[in-house]
């Protein structure tokens, strides 16, 4: 955790926006409470709607992501991926990475990249914004990606 250069912003105003969540089920407890702080975020903004979707696994989490871009105005995709001893990690974490990435870009909508991609689940706890850890990503995710669709309005 870098724990240094961040841009300190707590809130934005998105009234008026729809802001689309999809969550992994996969590390439940850790998830579901990214889930929870992301859903707040997008309420202590002002959006209009927060439109919530679960899949089973990081993996999953491009395609759901691209069909919430193209009905909302910004997506979150929230998960936990915890490295183990086989290159499964490597691959899952570049898969989801790529695909939230093309999503975003074909669909001309902010997706935010939300999934923990951590050596233990420890790490995991410590930026899932519980109320011990040091971050809040879910909260952190969903105000950067609401941040850019208004910075995308703007323009």
């Amino acid at each position: 955790m870098a724990g240094f250069g961040a841009p300190g912003v707590s809130t934005v105003e998105a009234g008026g926006l729809t802001l689309g969540v999809v969550a992994a089920r996969w590390h439940g407890q850790l998830v579901d409470h990214m889930l929870d702080r992301a859903v707040a975020a997008g309420k202590a903004c002002g959006v209009r709607e927060v439109v919530v979707a679960r899949v089973a696994g990081s993996v999953e989490l491009p395609v759901v992501a691209q069909a919430l871009a193209r009905r909302c105005d910004a997506v979150v995709a929230l998960g936990v991926v915890v490295r183990g001893e086989t290159a499964h990690f490597d691959y899952v974490c570049q898969s989801v990475t790529e695909g939230l990435t093309r999503v975003a870009l074909d669909e001309s909508t902010p997706v935010g990249h939300g999934v923990l991609t951590v050596n233990t689940i420890g790490q995991a706890r410590d930026r899932a914004g519980l109320p011990d850890s040091a971050e809040d990503k879910g909260w952190d995710s969903a105000v950067a990606v609401l941040d850019a669709a208004l910075a995308i309005r703007a323009l």
